[in-house]
């Protein structure tokens, strides 16, 4: 077994590889760019090389430093992680050159299956299903419609050498497919060094499916069940479980056997994922094959009580697989949340920055501890007041349950992320918590367009429509009421003018444009109990206790009995005398007064926000990278004026209205804030 092995990674996956090491007594070496020499990764492995600046073509896709690294340190094997150098055959074996271990699969089965196109005829020559389709690269973008038209709309155009939804497009016309292969074409050029694309069939109303593989170097090759990956957005995952509510044990055996017999065509030898586009009647076909460790490995680990990155060290060290075919598990059911640094309410803009507040829920199951299972788990490379640089992609944490079965997941994961405090920076976990309490999610009735077709219009803080909304407005009253008994109880109050607590109020909604909604509530001490209040919403009561720290961000107790977990804020929004109260998805803007103070709130007037309709401002943190347009130019709305880079992604920005470009404030190559100004119209 190796002594001491290095990974060539960052973030919640360098920390999840490292603790799997420090189980096994293995000794480990980080790698940071200078963005990272304060992370996580770096505070937990037993030393740490510098290997360059920020931008990770600049440091984490620098091969020739990483093993510079490795003879540096003396370590004997290199764990790549996911994403940046993972899926590189180039890397792989020029490590296995240099007589240093790649804990991965061969070069030559990253090669077979990182090029989609020739993976595909290998896929075919494997009796694995796939997908009708134009399989060799298109050189025009002419040619490309040609081809779309042969197949029959809608088809998917992809990039040869793509990957996490960069350089793919669904298109449903010519013009479409045209755009599409032009932009396709761009964007792997870009992210890949590779710009060569071919066109698919679309399967409608499809499902992501994929197969967790096993191999070892001894020719033996398992898999350990699915995982459901439908609910994507943008074509990346945002949550994953295992097994999957829609597929039957006849078509898992068979999507599990084909994927064997894909590893083996390939002569795989580590954990790795065939991917399957699954449509409404369960007929499957081969997507693809990822050579590496995936993001939603722990929901596999979950119901199978493996742990994945030590038995893909143990493979690459010559071991057997220790287990069979019919040993593998299957036992209750894992649900992952990916907890991304994006803001939902703005269309998903990245958000960077530091973690003002980062307290996850209590942990029982931990990484690379598989003897304790049912529970909660959070794999992450952050801490509280860490920062969130702009160079990496969005994910903050992965947040993974295992329950008895799927409705004892779902409610544990709801649980979970009702609890989880991210502040500094957005989050989407008001979105995670809203999917999860979707009717269609609950049933198990979704497919990859389910995000596209319930939140096509973004998403809005009332889109998690709660099952009791008088408990949001309770709850705002009992925090308001804990506040005020704290202030009645100050020393050296002047005599007859204290704080009076009072027991009625009335918890004001706040909506847009002044639009309030007033609500009388009346809350009163029972058991005569610090803590606990009773209160009358409309026609509801409510008895809510709670021991938490006037303050805290987290409120847990029970209500009528009943455990519950949400969040309370106050000062949150631009109001500093609001509370922003979050639970199950939901989350409304409050402010709780007296019944007099409620009436002259109603008679204030409503100041409206400036018109800002003439300038073009920065939606995000990022960098500019192209201003598309000149200053006295006529645009028309839908044309391109900039692209922004942030995370990994172009977000290009389009004109909303006609009109004639003005001054231009930014030029490219600048780094942007949040709302700062780039063009405006004359």
């Amino acid at each position: 077994m190796f002594k001491k092995i290095l990974i060539a990674n960052r973030g919640e996956i360098a920390c999840r590889v490292i603790q799997t090491a420090k189980k096994m007594g293995i000794l480990t070496v980080a790698v940071y760019s200078d963005a990272d020499k304060e992370a996580r990764h770096v505070e937990l492995a037993d030393e740490a090389v510098h290997i360059g600046a920020a931008p990770s073509r600049e440091s984490y896709l620098q091969a020739d430093r990483i093993i510079a690294a490795c003879k540096q340190t003396g370590a004997e094997a290199v764990h790549p992680g996911y994403g940046f150098l993972s899926e590189n055959e180039a890397f792989a074996r020029k490590v296995e050159e240099e007589g240093i271990a790649f804990i991965g699969p061969k070069h030559y089965s990253i090669a077979a299956m990182g090029d989609k196109i020739a993976s595909k005829k290998l896929a075919n020559e494997a009796k694995v299903n796939t997908i009708p389709g134009w399989n060799d690269a298109i050189e025009t973008a002419e040619r490309a419609v040609e081809i779309a038209k042969d197949i029959g709309y809608p088809v998917m155009i992809k990039a040869s050498a793509g990957g996490g939804g960069k350089g793919l497009r669904v298109a449903f016309n010519d013009k479409e497919a045209f755009e599409g292969f032009t932009s396709c074409r761009n964007e792997a050029r870009n992210s890949f060094g590779d710009d060569r694309v071919f066109i698919e069939k679309f399967v409608e109303e499809p499902r992501h499916i994929e197969i967790q593989v096993l191999g070892d170097s001894h020719g033996n090759v398992i898999y350990l069940n699915e995982r459901e990956c439908s609910i994507q957005r943008r074509h990346q995952k945002v949550i994953e479980e295992a097994p999957s509510p829609f597929i039957s044990d006849e078509t898992r055996k068979a999507m599990g056997e084909q994927a064997v017999q894909l590893a083996k065509a390939v002569n795989y030898q580590s954990a790795g994922t065939v991917e399957f586009v699954v449509g409404k009647d369960q007929s499957f076909y081969f997507l693809e094959m990822n050579t590496r460790l995936q993001v939603e490995h722990p929901v596999t680990e979950c119901i199978t009580g493996l742990d994945l990155v030590e038995l893909m060290i143990r493979v690459a060290a010559g071991e057997k697989l220790p287990l069979t075919q019919d040993q593998v598990k299957r036992d209750g059911w894992a649900i992952e949340c990916r907890i991304n640094a994006e803001d939902p309410f703005r269309s998903f803009l990245p958000s960077t920055g530091r973690l003002v507040k980062f307290q996850p829920p209590a942990e029982t199951m931990f990484a690379s501890d598989t003897e304790h299972l049912q529970g909660v788990r959070v794999d992450t490379g952050v801490y509280d007041g860490g920062e969130i640089p702009m160079y990496y992609d969005s994910m903050i944490a992965k947040l993974i349950v295992h329950g008895k079965d799927r409705q004892h997941a779902i409610t544990r994961m709801r649980e979970a992320l009702n609890g989880f405090v991210i502040r500094g920076i957005s989050s989407n976990i008001p979105f995670q918590a809203a999917l999860l309490a979707h009717p269609k999610f609950v049933a198990g009735d979704f497919n990859t367009g389910f995000i596209a077709e319930h939140y096509g219009k973004g998403f809005h803080a009332e889109d998690g429509p709660h099952t009791d909304p008088s408990f949001l407005v309770a709850l705002a009253a009992y925090v308001h009421r804990r506040y005020r008994a704290r202030a009645s109880g100050i020393s050296g109050q002047l005599e007859g003018h204290g704080v009076k607590v009072g027991e009625q109020f009335v918890v004001v909604e706040l909506g847009p444009e002044g639009k309030h909604v007033h609500h009388p509530v009346s809350v009163t001490d029972f058991h005569g109990k610090t803590g606990a209040s009773a209160i009358a919403v409309c026609d509801k009561s409510y008895k809510i206790d709670s021991s938490f720290a006037l303050g805290a961000i987290r409120v847990q107790g029970t209500v009528n009995d009943q455990p519950f977990t949400a969040q309370v804020e106050r000062g949150a929004g631009k109001n500093p005398l609001a509370l922003r109260v979050s639970h199950d998805g939901t989350q409304v803007e409050t402010m709780v007064l007296s019944p007099l103070g409620a009436r002259l709130l109603e008679l204030m007037p409503y100041k409206a926000p400036p018109d800002l309709s003439k300038f073009l401002m920065s939606p995000m943190p990022g960098l500019l990278v192209e201003v598309s347009v000149q200053p006295g130019q006529h645009v028309q709305t839908g044309e391109k004026l900039a692209v922004i880079e942030a995370m990994k992604m172009e977000n290009v920005l389009f004109a909303t209205q006609d009109g004639v470009v003005g001054k231009i404030s930014a030029g490219k190559g600048e780094s942007l804030a949040v709302d700062q100004i780039i063009l405006e119209f004359n």
